[in-house]
């Protein structure tokens, strides 16, 4: 049976891929984006299969709203793709206080409004299946991506939970940590380049030499591919709460998990101290 989608940030990038792999094998999507234009050329291919929504998930209201319309629009939602996001880059010294705030109020409190304007149709539903675009970034952490990270932490903190809360109503989370992709038209995203600088201090600036010099190493994933591998996931009838797409990041994962473990192990002595 085909599904409904409901997806942010469908513009560009992995949200207009998760759309256009969605519509091809007949489901239907609600799409939004800030700006739907570029959404006219899949409205003149798959008609009224697909609904364009202009949406910034910033605004709370408008995001009950759009939900809504969707709901209304195809009579079910199957799949809650949270989608929209955007990186800050910056040492913590030099971000500014509405830099952070600016970062959480899209990466994470869209997400939030999202998911809570979604859930009762959910429930009611007993079923559906969320899924919270993380990053790599949300497991490990690089010096400059310090409010980004932070963003995508609280996703993966916040998702757990959701999993953990609406299970026993049939709706299913699933955390996609997606490492280097394609996603700017084909090219490779440059974090110092296209995404949100901070204002520099000339402090940083050797750190940020280290991180333009390592940023174009590790292999960039291809975004479609990406989509079917999305496709595989709302298909499973048990998917898993996470999962990384691409591999370059994983052998630094692991290395890093490791290495909080032989730090908790190794300090041990400590915490029993700790404890009283």
């Amino acid at each position: 049976m085909s599904k409904v989608w409901f997806v942010t940030g469908s513009s560009r990038g992995f949200g207009r891929r998760f759309v256009e792999a969605a519509l091809s094998r007949g489901d239907r999507v609600a799409a939004t984006a800030r700006t739907i234009t570029g959404l006219d050329d899949l409205v003149n291919k798959y008609g009224d299969a697909v609904l364009p929504l202009p949406l910034d998930v910033v605004d709370k209201a408008a995001v009950f709203e759009a939900v809504e319309r969707a709901k209304e629009h195809f009579g079910r939602l199957d799949v809650i793709v949270n989608n929209a996001g955007y990186a800050q880059f910056g040492a913590v010294e030099e971000l500014t206080e509405r830099a952070v705030r600016d970062q959480f109020e899209t990466n994470v409190f869209g997400a939030v409004w999202v998911i809570q304007a979604a859930l009762p149709y959910l429930r009611e539903q007993r079923s559906g299946h969320i899924i919270q675009m993380s990053s790599a970034a949300g497991l490990v952490a690089l010096p400059l991506g310090g409010a980004y990270h932070a963003s995508k932490w609280a996703l993966e903190g916040l998702n757990e939970a959701l999993a953990g809360e609406v299970a026993h109503f049939g709706v299913k989370v699933t955390i996609i940590e997606p490492g280097v992709f394609a996603t700017r038209d084909g090219q490779r995203p440059d974090p110092l380049a296209n995404g949100h600088p901070a204002e520099n201090d000339p402090g940083y600036d050797d750190v940020r030499r280290l991180i333009g010099a390592t940023a174009g190493k590790l292999p960039a994933g291809d975004p479609v591919t990406a989509a079917q591998a999305l496709l595989k996931l709302v298909d499973s009838d048990h998917p898993p709460l996470r999962v990384l797409f691409g591999s370059g990041f994983y052998p630094m994962i692991q290395h890093a998990y490791a290495g909080r473990l032989k730090t908790w192990d190794d300090w041990q002595e400590l915490s029993a101290e700790a404890h009283g």
